[in-house]
């Protein structure tokens, strides 16, 4: 009987430890896991701010800084003018029309997506590779990253661009025209290639 007892004690005693032990396991965890959850909120706010400090920050100065203004016409052709743009290096002059349509494009090269000319956001502006038309895109594709031109409205001014990327996409990728420039001054250039299979990119951003 004691020996029974004994044994039931032991046992007892045993399984007492061990919820215990589970306790503090299970606590230290939870601890654990709440601080680990914290820490992740916090580096997340962290990040958040520091995005939108940085993007607060560069459309602060790009309000601030002073660009050469020239004046640019409004009509091209009997359609509205929201900028001209020059590419040096193709010897490209254009104006950018502010209706995107099958009949503007065969007059000049247009705004297809994005906000006004020269302010934060990413324009996007089509063009045919028309070799007849010197005022369109036929001679995009000798461009290079790291060359240069410039658009000049009549609101902000004269502002200078220097490519960063050039690829070619699938009709159907719109990927191109996302408006996330974390605050800062984006330009697309779209053409199409290889017999209208595919469209020719060109990305550029304010020069700093």
């Amino acid at each position: 009987m004691k020996n029974k007892m004994k044994r039931i004690f032991n046992i007892t005693l045993l399984a007492l430890i061990w919820v215990i032990i589970m306790w503090l396991v299970m606590k230290q965890f939870k601890e654990s896991t709440i601080e680990n959850r914290q820490t992740e909120y916090e580096t997340q706010n962290l990040s958040s701010n520091y995005n939108e400090a940085v993007i607060e920050n560069n459309i602060e100065n790009q309000i601030n800084k002073e660009y050469e203004k020239e004046e640019v016409i409004t009509k091209y052709k009997g359609y509205d003018v929201i900028a001209k743009m020059e590419v040096p290096k193709i010897k490209l002059k254009t104006y950018i029309l502010k209706q995107c349509t099958n009949e503007s494009l065969n007059k000049a090269v247009a705004k297809f997506w994005g906000g006004n000319p020269n302010e934060v956001g990413n324009l996007c502006v089509a063009g045919h590779n028309a070799p007849r038309n010197s005022n369109m895109f036929y001679k995009l594709k000798q461009l290079k990253i790291g060359d240069e031109f410039t658009i000049s409205d009549n609101t902000v001014g004269k502002v200078e661009y220097e490519i960063y990327d050039i690829y070619t996409v699938l009709p159907n990728d719109v990927s191109c025209i996302s408006q996330n420039t974390q605050g800062k001054k984006e330009v697309t250039l779209i053409t199409c290639t290889n017999s209208s299979t595919k469209r020719f990119i060109v990305k550029a951003m304010e020069k700093m």
